[in-house]
């Protein structure tokens, strides 16, 4: 698929429409709309807070939607039809943000437990299959040891093996640079996009890493405050961010929000809604602001 294309007559493999979740009297995402096609890579990223963290959750269908639908293979994700849930998730795998694996199992095992659980397939078979998976992701020598014997850039290459063992057709990925090095950051973005090549899954990253965003991305959806601010292709986000500062001014408010969050900028659209809540906690007394605040993180390089 080429970059930032939205292919006449190829039906999304993800498609969010109108969705709303509210949590705890807060409305977290708010009419969110978004389509994710075959073989692309979709980053979704925001601030803390954004809310896409949630938007993941709901895409795998960990949470329900308050209103709207969201769709993933032409199917509606209903966390309530446990039948239709099963199947679904048989064919999308997913990276936790930790890694997520049984400490008590070596690293093979974690993987073969899936494929003990969900397939009829002989010892033997397994076997070869796990090899197979951490083989592609670079740890096969590192089979027999347990995730406490391991670097944290292994445990997420572990985990990302335990997502590909059941061949799914997505891969959904949580904050795949967390807690890793500039370098070891940097191999794990290079891994998802051989794997993505190679295996010609979709993929969708959750992530504030920018630097991450920018080496994996084919397009890029940005959320704020639980709205969706923009769905484009990575050379529009990256047009914006090179914009001159002495240019910037001229730029909308939600143009000059986005830069100033892709360039990890102090000054901004950001800082001044952050102070203004501030003002407003300080005088009406409302704990955690009218507006809810996005944080920005800083890129790893300018």
């Amino acid at each position: 698929m080429s970059e930032g294309a939205n292919p006449d007559g190829v039906k999304p493999v993800i498609s969010m429409r109108g969705v709303k979740r509210v949590a705890g009297g807060r409305v977290i995402l708010d009419s969110v709309d978004l389509d994710v096609y075959p073989g692309e890579t979709m980053v979704i990223m925001g601030g803390s807070g954004s809310g896409k963290s949630t938007m993941l959750r709901l895409m795998i269908g960990a949470i329900t939607p308050e209103a709207g639908r969201v769709e993933m293979l032409g199917r509606e994700v209903n966390p309530r039809d446990e039948m239709s849930m099963n199947d679904l998730r048989k064919r999308f795998g997913i990276l936790f943000q930790s890694g997520a694996l049984f400490n008590s199992m070596t690293i093979a095992d974690n993987i073969a437990l899936m494929l003990h659980e969900h397939t009829d397939l002989p010892r033997e078979l397994i076997d070869f299959h796990v090899k197979l998976k951490l083989e592609a992701v670079g740890l096969l020598e590192h089979a027999g040891k347990y995730p406490a014997e391991i670097s944290g850039g292994m445990k997420k290459r572990a985990g990302l093996a335990r997502a590909l063992a059941l061949d799914p057709v997505i891969l959904f990925y949580d904050e795949p640079s967390a807690g890793l090095d500039p370098v070891t950051s940097a191999q794990i973005d290079q891994l998802i996009v051989k794997l993505s090549k190679q295996l010609n899954v979709t993929s969708v990253v959750v992530t504030h890493e920018m630097d991450s965003a920018f080496a994996i991305a084919d397009r890029m959806a940005m959320l704020d405050s639980g709205r969706m601010l923009a769905v484009e292709p990575k050379a529009w986000y990256d047009r914006l961010r090179r914009v001159p500062a002495e240019e910037a001014e001229g730029l909308g408010e939600r143009e000059r929000l986005i830069r100033q969050f892709l360039r990890g900028d102090a000054e901004g659209p950001l800082g001044e809604r952050r102070t203004v809540e501030a003002f407003m906690e300080s005088l009406l007394g409302v704990p955690g602001g009218l507006l809810p605040t996005p944080s920005v993180e800083p890129t790893r390089v300018r």
